[in-house]
């Protein structure tokens, strides 16, 4: 697609660009884990989960990795057998299995994605709170977009 110079799309050349750098970020990371990117994805979905209070279920990973149920199940089998995640009975429902993402594959994921981590946070503070705000809700509404939410 051709911006023809138009300006607007800028922005939207940018997100894509960074979007590509994590992407290659996750790879790397998933490469030196023996893991398949989808995992790296995997996990990524179920932190995030964990953060916004949701449970984490086979079912809820499948649909946001878009996955049908025999791959969701490879994907958590991989895990698992990676030491990366443990199945638990959720401590309300005996009957629903729960999935945790194991404290080592946190630090893992610290060590490696912590400095660019630390480096967008130091990004961050050269911005004040209303530009922060406008990039929340770019990033916010950047999300929607793609998720058709």
């Amino acid at each position: 697609m051709s911006d023809n110079g138009n300006r607007d799309l800028e922005p939207v050349h940018l997100l894509r660009a960074v979007a590509v750098e994590f992407g290659l970020r996750q790879a790397e990371f998933a490469a030196r884990n023996g893991m398949h990117p989808t995992d790296v994805r995997a996990l990524i979905c179920l932190l995030d989960a964990e953060r916004a209070g949701e449970p984490a279920t086979a079912g809820l990973l499948g649909a946001r990795l878009g996955l049908n149920s025999a791959g969701t199940t490879s994907v958590i089998d991989r895990l698992e057998r990676l030491g990366h995640v443990a199945r638990v009975r959720d401590g309300r429902d005996r009957r629903r299995v729960l999935l945790r993402v194991e404290p080592e594959a946190v630090r893992l994921g610290r060590e490696f994605f912590g400095p660019l981590i630390d480096g967008l946070l130091g990004v961050l503070d050269a911005f004040d709170e209303t530009e922060r705000e406008v990039i929340r809700r770019f990033l916010t509404a950047s999300q929607a977009v793609f998720t058709g939410a």
